[in-house]
């Protein structure tokens, strides 16, 4: 009888889940703002997306903003991504970069000579928009915003 006990002990062992098959939980998504990029008129450079956490160079310095990405252009459209970002209020400027040198462009009075944008589709009156119009409250999660690209 000890046998057998020991025999079905030693079958129950064999049959029980190993701890690589057991389910393992996942964890949450990180906190991402998804930009889509529209309006685009060529699929020539980059585009060049950046999020600020406040007014304090935006959108024209670029080294005062939270984070950057360039992004590659198909179809005349673009996706930027910011991951693990902590909820407060942004605002993001976008701009595409024709020539790729990483850097907008303007004529000699300071006009853009490339497409800008920023969230909330804010518009500058003889300037760059200001950060409380494209100003956004980001609660966590995932957020996706569509900016349009404008050409001056």
């Amino acid at each position: 009888m000890r046998n057998v006990v020991q025999i079905f002990y030693f079958l129950a062992a064999l049959s029980a889940p190993s701890e690589a098959s057991v389910p393992q939980t996942v964890s949450p998504q990180p906190n991402v703002i998804h930009l889509e990029i529209e309006t685009m008129r060529n699929d020539t450079g980059q585009v060049v997306c950046a999020l600020y956490a406040s007014s304090d160079g935006f959108p024209k310095k670029s080294e005062k903003a939270l984070a950057h990405v360039n992004s590659p252009i198909a179809d005349k459209h673009a996706m930027c991504e910011f991951v693990g970002i902590a909820p407060g209020t942004y605002a993001v400027s976008v701009f595409h970069d024709e020539n790729s040198n990483g850097k907008l462009d303007t004529n000699l009075l300071g006009i853009p000579r490339e497409g800008v944008g920023a969230s909330n589709d804010a518009k500058g009156h003889l300037g760059p928009p200001k950060f409380d119009a494209a100003a956004f409250l980001f609660s966590g999660g995932r957020m996706t915003l569509r900016i349009k690209i404008n050409y001056l």
